[in-house]
């Protein structure tokens, strides 16, 4: 079934974008498995870059997965919240594959990653002010006319607190949507990363979260460092970002909702039955205390490039973003 076909079907989101249910990331360790198997999953998310760039086996697969499920594309480079100009040639990739593969709809952060041509290849956040956001909405239209589809724009993992912010996170981006018609893409798990770097309550924003403008959800693992949580992708969802998901599901109505695993990326099968554990959250009475509970139990090693964070200085850097 085409992805034009199912959206007529089920158009009660945002911008009549339809309800996918589960999904899984389409990873190249999954592509023998997926193209033998044809696995039973709502629908797959790929990285745009990984997929723009190539005319060899991976834009092959995407096709081929593209003609049996619904596909989404999610980009990590669009830097929307850069000063450097709209980089073009970039949109003209994106806008050829999204051609290709009729994506039920095109992704990225709300973000930078980087400036005059160079890429930090990292998503950094920016100050959340009325500059910033006039100067983001102007970007959005500016992309959301090129591609001619709507643009979706997720919320980022954040370690620090800028002191020139005066908008709360959840309210710039319910500005932003409605200044420019963009959805929203919510990660749960960046809600309570990004609360826990700044001792915020993740289920006071996600009740202030626009999510009548939610698209989409993600859920993901992180690594707990003690004085800060790295979002890493590279572990099973923690219980407290589970029950955050119950409370977010119950929020948006039931956007679609995808399992993100990066690092360490297991079986498809395993990835798969993660994904299938936000079945038994979907219903059920919700508990802030378990959210608001110090992190699950971790795994003893951290697996991802974490050394650039000096213990000292992050700890200080934390305590002046507590204050501020």
């Amino acid at each position: 079934m085409l992805v034009e076909d199912m959206a007529a079907g089920r158009a009660d989101l945002k911008g009549g974008l339809p309800r996918l249910g589960l999904g899984l990331g389409l990873r190249s360790v999954h592509f023998g498995h997926i193209l033998t198997e044809w696995p039973e999953v709502g629908w797959f998310e790929a990285i745009s870059e990984n997929f723009m760039d190539s005319g060899g086996r991976p834009r092959q697969v995407i096709r081929q997965v593209a003609e049996r499920y619904p596909v989404v594309l999610h980009g990590v480079s669009l830097s929307i919240g850069s000063t450097a100009p709209l980089d073009f040639g970039y949109l003209g990739k994106l806008k050829a594959l999204a051609a290709e593969v009729r994506p039920a709809w095109v992704s990225d952060h709300l973000c930078w990653t980087g400036v005059q041509g160079l890429n930090t290849h990292d998503l950094l956040p920016l100050p959340l002010n009325g500059e910033s956001l006039a100067h983001v909405s102007a970007r959005v239209r500016q992309v959301q006319d090129f591609l001619g589809r709507p643009l979706i724009l997720e919320n980022p993992s954040t370690y620090v607190s800028f002191a020139q912010s005066t908008i709360p996170e959840p309210e710039f981006l319910r500005r932003l949507s409605a200044d420019t018609g963009c959805g929203l893409l919510l990660d749960v798990n960046n809600v309570f990363v990004t609360c826990y770097n700044s001792g915020a309550d993740p289920v006071a924003y996600l009740q202030s979260f626009p999510c009548e403008c939610v698209v989409q959800m993600h859920l993901a693992g992180h690594q707990n460092c003690g004085t800060h949580i790295i979002d890493t992708h590279d572990q099973p969802v923690l219980p407290n970002v589970w029950e955050l998901f119950r409370l977010a599901w119950k929020l948006t109505g039931g956007s679609a909702t995808l399992l993100e695993w990066d690092g360490n990326i297991p079986a498809f099968d395993v990835c798969l039955a993660e994904v299938h554990k936000a079945e038994k959250f979907m219903e059920g009475a919700f508990d802030p205390a378990r959210v608001r509970s110090e992190p699950g139990v971790e795994t003893e090693s951290v697996s991802n490039p974490v050394d650039f964070l000096v213990a000292d200085a992050m700890q200080g850097t934390m305590m002046e973003t507590h204050s501020a």
